[in-house]
């Protein structure tokens, strides 16, 4: 831990339900901080840190801040989301009064100054990739820590902690490096991997050569003696003094080959510069997960995990919760859920879905994320949707943005080219779908869609009950 770390009693998260913000609310927690923090919904992850016993309040007024975290400004540190307001009651309350205000990020790159931090970063798949690369070295043994952005099935956290150890240089940090107002930019990495440079958030970036060159900005900070696994094509050797790999589904110096389904699970094998593992039968469908566990797995190879422990690692991944999530799967009805809100994202769900249930009916429900990205991606959306057979379509999701004059989840359509189409407000969902006959259901998107989750598992299961 760095050493300015220590001069904090108090830590104080402004949007500590975010999952990345949560990480590191638990990591202050668990190493003897006091820590606080508000969050404007009561989801299930703010509910989890409450168990906890971490405070959180649900009111954006100063009154509700703990009285010990605004009694001495010197002893209390503050961490914020780039997604909480400007006008932020709280926020301004601490800028005012000369508290020490950091970002998720700066912290992150603080905290990972003393370790060998590996960085996963990519406008898709970062999540599960870390994921990924956290439970392979737990599974080898490898001593590790990892701040993750998604709750993982097998250890029901997005927070792993390293075995205690005099020296943290031997402590390798997995930690997903977010492009999003280039955070990672705060990071300094011994090993990266980089999955995709595609445009997103144009609302912080503008244009997407400005994202390709954030990214280049960041490989290289890389260390020089390091290593970037970078997925083949994309345009960032020449940005780094690191020694560069490529990897994809089917070419670079590692890929998959023999990708078969067997037992409703993808098989593939693993070719590497040195040889191959054959026949892993992964948990987790989706040849974008292939992808996915092939940059792992080089990874783990690079520091010398035994292929064997890589295989029983990726046979025993059991995902992360909302990608591509199993929540019923029975013989007349299955139903997914996933956190895709890019049109990349979700091309490669539903041609995924319908890859490992093929002739099978699709329904999908999607909602929106941001005013700015639907309107910017607008196209993308509509024809990655129409690979459903039916859609059902809610309003778009704001988060921290207001309302954009014409641009609405009407803008997407007309050119869904799906059999069936409807625009229907969140309350209606359940009402909706219980008039349907659904063969596989699937709900999409990274806003308070996942609020409907249980209560559309609730509803599929019933019927199946009742008939």
């Amino acid at each position: 831990m760095s050493s300015s770390m220590t001069n904090w009693k108090y830590i104080y998260f402004v949007g500590i339900g975010g999952i990345g913000m949560s990480a590191l609310a638990r990591w202050f927690n668990a190493n003897g901080f006091n820590v606080a923090g508000y969050d404007k919904t009561l989801t299930t992850l703010v509910q989890k840190l409450m168990d906890e016993n971490i405070e959180v309040t649900l009111e954006d007024e100063i009154a509700t801040i703990p009285a010990e975290f605004v009694a001495e400004p010197s002893e209390t540190l503050v961490i914020y989301t780039p997604a909480v307001p400007v006008m932020h009651k709280q926020m301004i309350y601490f800028r005012d009064n000369n508290f020490l205000i950091l970002k998720r990020s700066q912290v992150l790159g603080l905290l990972t100054k003393n370790l060998r931090t590996i960085g996963v970063a990519g406008t898709h798949g970062k999540t599960t990739t870390s994921s990924l690369v956290a439970h392979i070295l737990r599974h080898a043994k490898v001593n590790s820590t990892a701040f993750l952005g998604g709750i993982t099935q097998n250890y029901g956290t997005n927070l792993l902690l390293n075995e205690p150890t005099d020296n943290l240089e031997e402590v390798f940090c997995v930690v997903e490096a977010d492009e999003f107002d280039r955070s990672f930019l705060t990071l300094f990495p011994e090993i990266a991997i980089v999955t995709s440079t595609d445009a997103d958030h144009l609302d912080i970036y503008g244009e997407h050569e400005a994202v390709l060159e954030s990214f280049r900005d960041y490989v290289s900070q890389i260390d020089d003696d390091g290593v970037l696994f970078m997925r083949e094509g994309l345009d960032l050797a020449l940005s780094t003094n690191a020694k560069v790999l490529t990897y994809s589904l089917d070419s670079g110096d590692y890929f998959s080959d023999n990708i078969h389904i067997e037992k409703a699970r993808f098989v593939f094998d693993l070719v590497y510069p040195n040889g191959k593992i054959d026949g892993i039968a992964m948990k987790i469908p989706g040849y974008h997960n292939i992808e996915n566990s092939v940059a792992a797995s080089a990874v783990a190879l690079h520091l010398g995990v035994e292929p064997d422990k890589i295989k029983e690692a990726l046979e025993s991944y059991g995902g992360v919760k909302r990608r591509f999530e199993y929540q019923l799967e029975e013989e007349g009805q299955i139903y997914i859920d996933d956190y895709a809100h890019h049109p990349t994202e979700i091309e490669a769900f539903l041609s995924s879905v319908k890859g490992l249930y093929p002739g099978r009916h699709v329904t999908a429900v999607f909602q929106p994320h941001l005013f700015t990205r639907t309107r910017d991606f607008a196209a993308g959306f509509s024809e990655s949707l129409s690979l459903a057979d039916r859609v059902l379509l809610l309003e778009i999701y704001p988060a921290r943005e207001l309302p954009i004059t014409g641009v609405n989840s009407e803008m997407l359509m007309e050119k869904i080219t799906a059999k069936e189409k409807q625009l229907i407000t969140k309350d209606k969902v359940l009402s909706v779908l219980a008039d349907l006959n659904t063969d596989i259901v699937v709900t999409i998107g990274a806003g308070d869609i996942d609020t409907l989750v249980e209560p559309i598992r609730n509803l599929l299961r019933n019927s199946i009950v009742n008939n």
